[in-house]
């Protein structure tokens, strides 16, 4: 890998491409963008995200990634204004403080919820970050050394933490990872090129287009949610939002150790494929519950949770990036839209890309520092405006990203195809939804489908059909058993439990 000159040589270089007006330019653009999805009621930062990819076709690989990186941290963090204000979460990873949020409300401490949220954001954000730019590098060295075995134990990984960590019920999520890998075989065959379910249709022998599934099975099935009177709408309260800034740093302070353990939790879940952030808000703020002194406090709008689990939010997002620049493998739906631009764009996530293009990664560690340190003023501007922001009308806001979701869909392949499968896979993530299932399997399914069935032939090609080559090499055999023994391991609780009762 590169020695501390090279590195020094490409931290410049990433500097140069960052600071380029141009790419300055689109993270204030995609930030703002961010920012307003993000403080509407069920209009979630992935959906944010997915919005924004047609548009990124006519960029460069660094603003691409800046634009999506940039949105998605601004939206996390927006999605506490409507959680705090109107009992509503602007976003999933802002669910699990919302209640708290909207105690402190009701008690005339809107300004403190909001401002707790938003400096911890920012603060778990750079955490996530300075653990992204340490550890990638790292891990790629040891990435290099891997083959299609390995790869095919780390997306057997990644799929079964995406089918656990999504859905409480744990068979719903393996049904919804199913239906993304069962997408994902469309096409010709990666091996022989024989054709699959494309029913002697000429669009599909490509496969499933990867962007109009998504922004169907997000943003679509929103739209269709708002449409059945899911999202009723809600009335502001009267209190004035003062400085959400004043005070904060005394109590940062105070709890700074809800501060680094929210950090710590969400760097650790977030790099584990389908986590992402909004697991990470959850389990730390169980933990901020757990550890505190005043647990009966909780609930009744204390501020220690919402610490902990805003913490939580923004570094889980950053730390989401490591496997997927690492090993291609997205850490979260995010991530996946973002591995989706970088195949576009003709740069292949994984080790290899840091001796390919370092400068770009570094642009985009540099990208990642940048966002989260604007989140304070975009935040505080977006809490001061926020009665505007919530009071956009539906019956205006939803033809309009309708519209979106058209011309991104078209703009694919300039085919009328790709809004069909627009508009099915959204009616189909509706019906899903309706019914419990989660919608990020599917598309980790979607992506991480093709790379788990090429890694698995091309192993099997290798090792002549024996199985047991995927246990001759050291690393892969680790991983294979680990894999196993989470397979495995609901059959061994029964019988310790039924042992137990016995």
């Amino acid at each position: 890998m590169a020695t501390l000159g090279e590195t020094v040589e490409n931290v410049v270089a990433g500097f140069g491409l960052i600071l380029d007006p141009q790419v300055l330019l689109v993270i204030f653009v995609s930030a703002l963008f961010g920012l307003f999805v993000g403080a509407v009621p069920g209009l979630t930062a992935t959906m944010a995200t997915a919005l924004l990819v047609p548009i990124t076709f006519f960029m460069d690989p660094v603003p691409s990634i800046s634009a999506i990186v940039a949105c998605t941290a601004m939206a996390i963090c927006a999605g506490d204004i409507p959680g705090a204000l109107l009992r509503i979460p602007g976003t999933p990873a802002s669910a699990a403080y919302t209640d708290e949020a909207y105690a402190m409300t009701r008690r005339g401490q809107a300004e403190q919820a909001l401002g707790a949220g938003l400096v911890c954001a920012a603060i778990g954000g750079l955490i996530g970050a300075l653990v992204l730019v340490v550890a990638a590098p790292f891990l790629a060295r040891i990435a290099l050394r891997f083959s299609s075995f390995e790869y095919f134990w780390l997306a057997a990984l990644g799929l079964t933490s995406s089918a656990l960590v999504s859905s409480d019920e744990r068979v719903r999520g393996a049904v919804s990872l199913l239906i993304g890998l069962f997408i994902s075989t469309v096409g010709l065959d990666v091996t022989g090129g024989f054709p699959r379910f494309t029913f002697d249709v000429v669009e599909l022998t490509g496969g499933v287009s990867f962007i109009p599934a998504m922004i169907g099975m997000f943003a679509l099935s929103e739209i269709l949610r708002n449409l059945s009177g899911e999202r009723p709408p809600a009335t502001l309260p009267d209190h004035k939002i003062g400085n959400p800034l004043a005070g904060i740093p005394r109590l940062l302070i105070r709890h700074y150790r809800n501060v680094l353990r929210g950090s710590t939790i969400g760097t650790i879940i977030g790099a584990l494929p389908g986590a992402g952030g909004d697991m990470a808000a959850w389990v730390a703020y169980a933990t901020a519950k757990r550890f505190s002194k005043t647990p009966e406090k909780f609930g009744t709008g204390h501020v220690e949770g919402i610490i902990e689990a805003g913490s939580a939010n923004n570094s889980g997002l950053s730390s989401a990036w490591v496997p997927a620049l690492v090993f291609g493998i997205p850490g979260d739906a995010v991530t996946a839209i973002a591995i989706g631009v970088l195949y576009m764009k003709g740069m292949n996530p994984g080790p290899t890309v840091f001796l390919q293009r370092p400068d770009m990664l570094y642009a985009v560690f540099i990208c990642f520092f940048l966002a989260n340190l604007l989140i304070i003023p975009f935040g505080y501007v977006a809490i001061k405006l926020a009665r505007r922001i919530l009071g956009v009308p539906r019956n205006i806001l939803m033809p309009v990203i309708l519209l979106f979701c058209v011309v991104g869909s078209f703009a694919i392949n300039n085919t009328v195809f790709g809004i069909g499968v627009m508009l099915l896979l959204g009616l189909v993530a509706y019906v899903m939804e309706c019914n419990r299932l989660p919608i990020a399997p599917v598309i980790l399914g979607i992506v991480m489908g093709r790379l788990l069935e090429s890694s698995f032939m091309t192993s099997m090609i290798i090792a002549d059909g024996n199985l047991l080559g995927f246990f001759e090499r050291p690393i892969a055999a680790g991983l294979g058993a680990f894999a196993i023994l989470i397979w495995t391991s609901p059959l061994w609780m029964r019988l310790v439990r039924r042992n137990k009762t016995s």
